[in-house]
């Protein structure tokens, strides 16, 4: 598997992904993630894909198919009354093609994010993880991460 930055011409596998994303959403919160629904337009898409402030990594295999993805954006509060300048590598979404998950590409994908974090001179690289995406939460513990804050809700 080759890691790299995703291309316009990933969109197809990239979209593919934000569908197995969004559908385990919706299966854990029906309430708030609505079915068969795309979380960014394709030209959405092609604009986050050329921000280098939003980088998305994919790792293809030796036909170019996409195995995985990582969306990241970059986050620093320079000059905020309470929060230090710090410069944080958040990742928005990782997800392995569903055939493919157990072959260590996610945990590939999360090393290459770490790595590119510290040449970018990040502090720390944080994302957030909905409670009710179990295996999700257990991958990135083994990956190392801690919680660093809880969301927490009632619903009326």
């Amino acid at each position: 598997m080759i890691i790299r930055r995703a291309k316009t011409t990933d969109m197809e596998g990239l979209n593919k992904l934000l569908m197995q994303v969004l559908m385990v959403h919706h299966n854990g919160r029906p309430d708030l993630f609505k079915p068969n629904a795309k979380k960014y337009t394709d030209e959405e898409l092609v604009e986050i894909i050329k921000d280098d402030s939003t980088p998305i990594f994919v790792g293809v295999d030796e036909n170019n198919e996409v195995l995985g993805y990582v969306f990241c954006k970059f986050i620093q509060h320079v000059d905020n009354n309470i929060l230090t300048d710090i410069k944080t590598l958040y990742i928005d979404d990782l997800c392995v093609v569903e055939e493919r998950r157990g072959m260590h590409i996610g945990k590939q994908l999360y090393e290459y994010v770490l790595s590119f974090a510290k040449e970018s001179e990040c502090y720390n690289v944080t994302l957030n993880v909905w409670s009710c995406n179990e295996s999700a939460m257990k991958f990135y513990e083994k990956c190392g991460l801690v919680p660093q804050k809880v969301g927490m809700e009632v619903i009326l």
